[in-house]
């Protein structure tokens, strides 16, 4: 599945430079960025294939002759949203000023139309060669965006411009490209996932649909936003999050305790998950027997969020609810009665929403008017409701 707005090509030239890559392609990954590498065959003499695929987890092609039946040049071209070659030796970047289309990274930067940014590094000679100042000159006016190398020691006893930047310094500018907001800088953000479930016997458990995916698009996009988020993750697949804290629990009980530890350390609290309204009163320690399943006695569980509502503080609260009917009643008595900001209501009758990759519902704001949202990716639905947070945060 690609991930919306996320998709990167980072190419890699044929400089000693390509091994700073290897860490700019980990921070990328760190801020949800999905990479594919391709690099030139040249590079390939500096880090190898077997490097790229297990940094990237993904197959790594340099020549338009590999997988030709998957068309190469075109298939990544349509997927990317972005591509971001660094390093860029002179050869390079003199052989896309020309439009030269001689392996594949050179194919991919023809073939895309999407923005695109140069990082070159090379001997400070090279650097400034007039053939390297018009041809770096020719791509900004195309629309490239290229950064000037740093000055400092090269290979051997050099110092001059051409050196690689720091990765830091490549990703300010790479997210100024691609608009990434960092809005949520020096916030936390603690978010709740998934659904509990509540044990009968060790092989049965009470449960619910939920798939954990919008807590996790949520954590996700919070991260990319700038915040320190805590994920309390109940029952769902978390193994691929990267830079996010993941607090892992079962029961309602567990997620209770975790929630009661971390409330005080966060700035916005959006409880996505569905927590179980009830549990078995007892719980076997082996196995029932089908025909002694009878009757299920439950205890209602406590309400966290209204737990949590007489510390609120200045923290934003931020719930869901899912509903089968009455939707918008429903989600004004829980605004009111939990002392939340901002909450998110939708239909859920049939099983609709739940495991899906898209949502629609309504945003219900305390104080403003009710906001429709029309069927959207969970990842857009994310980032709609971290905007409605940040303005209740002030």
């Amino acid at each position: 599945m690609k991930l919306q707005g996320r998709e990167v090509i980072l190419g890699v030239g044929g400089g000693i430079a390509a091994y700073k890559s290897c860490d700019l392609l980990r921070r990328l990954q760190d801020r949800g960025y999905a990479i594919t590498v391709v690099p030139t065959p040249s590079s390939l003499n500096f880090v190898g294939s077997a490097t790229w695929e297990a940094l990237s987890g993904r197959p790594v092609t340099t020549q338009v002759w590999e997988s030709v039946h998957t068309v190469p040049h075109i298939s990544l071209a349509e997927r990317a949203d972005f591509l971001l070659i660094a390093p860029a030796t002179a050869d390079l970047i003199a052989r896309i000023a020309m439009g030269r289309a001689d392996d594949l990274l050179t194919n991919l930067v023809l073939a895309s139309d999407v923005p695109k940014m140069i990082v070159p590094a090379m001997h400070p000679s090279m650097w400034l060669d007039p053939a390297t100042v018009a041809n770096v000159q020719t791509l900004r006016s195309r629309g490239f965006v290229v950064l000037d190398p740093e000055v400092g020691r090269l290979t051997g006893k050099d110092v001059g411009a051409g050196r690689f930047p720091e990765t830091a310094t490549i990703i300010a500018n790479f997210e100024e490209m691609t608009g990434q907001s960092q809005d949520l800088a020096g916030v936390n953000v603690l978010i709740t996932a998934g659904g509990t479930r509540e044990p009968i016997d060790p092989v049965r458990f009470i449960g619910n649909r939920s798939s954990g995916k919008q807590g996790i698009a949520l954590a996700i996009a919070a991260r990319n936003r700038g915040a320190k988020v805590t994920l309390i993750a109940a029952n769902c697949e978390t193994s691929q999050l990267r830079g996010i804290d993941v607090i892992q629990v079962e029961t309602t009980a567990q997620m209770q305790l975790h929630l009661g530890e971390q409330f005080d350390h966060c700035n916005i609290l959006i409880m996505s998950a569905a927590v179980a309204d009830a549990r078995p009163t007892h719980v076997s320690d082996g196995k029932i027997k089908k025909m002694a399943l009878t009757t299920i006695e439950l205890t209602t569980n406590p309400d966290l969020l209204s737990e949590l509502a007489s510390r609120k503080g200045n923290r934003v609260l931020v719930g869901f609810a899912a509903e089968t009917s009455d939707h918008l009643k429903e989600a004004r008595r829980k605004l009111d009665s939990k002392g939340l900001d901002v909450i998110y209501v939708n239909d859920v009758s049939g099983g609709a929403i739940f495991g899906q990759d898209t949502t629609m519902g309504t945003i219900v704001v305390r104080n403003e008017a009710d906001i429709a949202v029309k069927e959207v990716s969970k990842d857009a639905l994310s980032n709609t409701l971290l905007d409605h947070a940040i303005r209740q945060l002030g």
